[in-house]
């Protein structure tokens, strides 16, 4: 596998708007392309690298901190770093991308939006419901602020869009900056390769 220039994938977005659906559908399309990927969740780093942390601004912030340092190490080393967190704050988001522009990797911020509405509606756990009722303290974009990407490099509008679509809009949006190979670019790398034989 060859060495390609690393970068951050950064999906924010309220907690059910499809960050790691969309997450997942561009890291394999990203990996078919021959780059190397890892993606970072919210509620597994939650587990494995932030555990203890609650929900206050400040514990938040602690944890999109290190989802961001992990990420400028990923990029800095060629790899493509995805994160799919709901990253409420813009302050800290824009701490991160200046962290890891300052190392020369590129950072695209991917807003997922969905109303608050469809969101309830979507939620098979009923979590919405219950953050809506007030039995859910700090619940991110109802008792707990959000603020939306003043100028992301991506806006995908999941109510309104299939994945298939979204994912398709991000990926040329990666190409059209000369970070991934295109799909035509890749098969004339393969078939070269096999004139080579």
């Amino acid at each position: 596998m060859t060495l390609h220039r690393g970068f951050t994938l950064w999906f924010t977005g309220l907690s059910g708007a499809g960050k790691t659906t969309l997450a997942s559908r561009v890291a394999t399309e990203l990996r078919a392309r021959g780059l190397r990927v890892e993606i970072l969740d919210g509620d597994e780093v939650r587990t494995n690298l932030s555990k203890g942390l609650g929900f206050s601004k400040e514990d938040r912030d602690t944890n999109i901190r290190r989802i961001g340092y992990v990420c400028r190490l990923l990029s800095r080393n060629g790899v493509v770093a995805i994160s799919a967190a709901i990253s409420p704050y813009r302050d800290v988001r824009r701490e991160v991308r200046e962290a890891i522009e300052r190392d020369g990797a590129d950072f695209i911020e991917i807003y997922v939006k969905c109303p608050l509405e469809v969101l309830a509606q979507r939620d098979v756990k009923g979590l919405y419901k219950k953050a809506l009722a007030g039995e859910i303290p700090n619940f991110t974009g109802v008792s707990d602020p959000y603020e939306e990407p003043l100028a992301p490099e991506v806006l995908v509008e999941t109510d309104r869009e299939s994945v298939e679509t979204s994912a398709a809009r991000i990926i040329a949006e990666l190409e059209r900056r000369g970070l991934v190979p295109t799909a035509t670019a890749e098969l004339e790398s393969e078939q070269e390769a096999l004139v080579d034989c």
